[in-house]
Formats: C-alpha cells, structure tokens, sequence
C-alpha cells in the first residue's frame, strides 16, 4: 500500500538530507522526555502522539531522543515512531550503530567527542548505508573539521555543552564559515518566530527545536506561530 511504500522510501536514500534541500527553512522537531540541562521535560510521554502531532503539523523531520542515561531515551521511542510517521527520522545518541535497523534515516556525529579521522570513518558508514548524518559543531575547529571530514550537514549547538548556556549568535557566528552547498541546521535555544526569521535571515537550511516544542501543550499551533504564520 502506499503507505509502506512512503514508510520504506524514507528510510534509505538520504532522505534527511533531501527534506532540508526544499525552498525556505526546514523544521526538525524533536521528541524528548528530558535533558542534561533541563531535567525531566515530560513526565507524562505519549511519544507516538508527539511524533504525529509533529508531522500534521509540517515538520520536515523528527529527532527522537534513545540515550538512556541523560535523556532518558530508548531504542524503542525510534523504533516505533519510524515506523509510524512517514517523514525521516535522526537518531539523536552518541552511538551509529543499529541506527538503521531502527528505522533512522540520520544519525547524530558530535565534533567534541569524536576526532576528524572518526567522523571520516563514520560518514563513509553512513554513505554505505544511505543514512544522513548531522555533524555537530559548537566553534571555528569544530566547523573546520566537519568541513575537512566531508560533512554535507553540519549543526551548529547554540548550547555550550560546558554550562549549559544558550547563545543563538553562535549560529550567526559561525554561518559564513559554512560552504553553501552543505546544509547548515541551527540546534538549541529557537524559542520564537523572531528567533527562526533571524536564523532564515542568515541562510539556516533547518532548525532543530526540542524543549520549546515539548512543553507546548498545542504543538501544531506552536510549530505554526514559529513559521510565522500566526
């Protein structure tokens, strides 16, 4: 039926990469239960619920959250909304591996834990397996050395992972250092419509929103009111 169809296209073929080419700026919505900086977000987690919510609402992707430790994520949460919604999902973990046995069409590569040469490694796994990766950065080397090792999606974290705090300048910094021809994703701290028409302003491909969207109790107005459109 078509909806398999749908469902198996999406799972191969960089079909991430391919939903934050289309005109204007991409929205990667992100499932969550917590976080390191935050604690616990949703106590209450109806995570397939929030994953439809997301994709009637347009998001072009979702990040599902499987770390254990910290975000209080499991393989499952991907699992099961990949074979749910038929939009591409990122497996946001510090871990490639099983990504594509879940169903993620992305995976996560983060430059401050892993060096060059691994993510080199990486990416040519990923490219194997028609999976996406989203390198993510946080400064000038990080950017260098995502570029260097081939990345064709590079985030920029406006969180500093050292203090938790929250910059989207970062993203405006480090934008011009990034090629035009691979996709730049802004990560963390997009809270309003001026936040994104400030991040569309400088050329961001995508943004990636977790916590601002989680704690709306109306997801689908929120998503709306971010575009813009309200």
């Amino acid at each position: 039926d078509l909806k398999q169809q749908a469902l198996s296209m999406k799972k191969g073929s960089f079909a991430f990469e391919k939903a934050l080419r289309k005109d204007g700026i991409s929205f990667i919505c992100e499932c969550k239960k917590a976080s390191p900086s935050k604690g616990l977000i949703a106590p209450e987690f109806p995570y397939l619920q929030i994953a439809e919510e997301y994709e009637a609402a347009g998001a072009d992707g979702i990040s599902v959250l499987t770390e254990p430790k910290w975000f209080l994520g499991r393989d499952e949460y991907l699992r099961e909304i990949a074979d749910t919604v038929s939009i591409p999902c990122l497996r946001k973990d510090f871990t490639v591996d099983e990504a594509k046995v879940l169903g993620a069409s992305a995976v996560l590569l983060i430059c401050s834990i892993l060096g060059e040469s691994e993510i080199r490694e990486y990416l040519q796994i990923c490219d194997e397996l028609g999976l996406s990766a989203l390198v993510e950065t946080h400064d000038e080397r990080e950017v260098q050395m995502a570029i260097d090792a081939g990345a064709r999606v590079i985030g920029v974290n406006n969180r500093n992972l050292k203090d938790f705090s929250v910059n989207t300048d970062n993203s405006r910094r480090l934008r011009e250092l990034i090629p035009p021809e691979v996709l730049f994703v802004s990560e963390s701290g997009v809270q309003t419509a001026e936040d994104v028409a400030a991040l569309r302003k400088i050329g961001a491909d995508a943004v990636l929103i977790g916590e601002t969207l989680m704690r709306a109790t109306d997801k689908k107005a929120k998503l709306a009111e971010l575009r813009g459109v309200i």
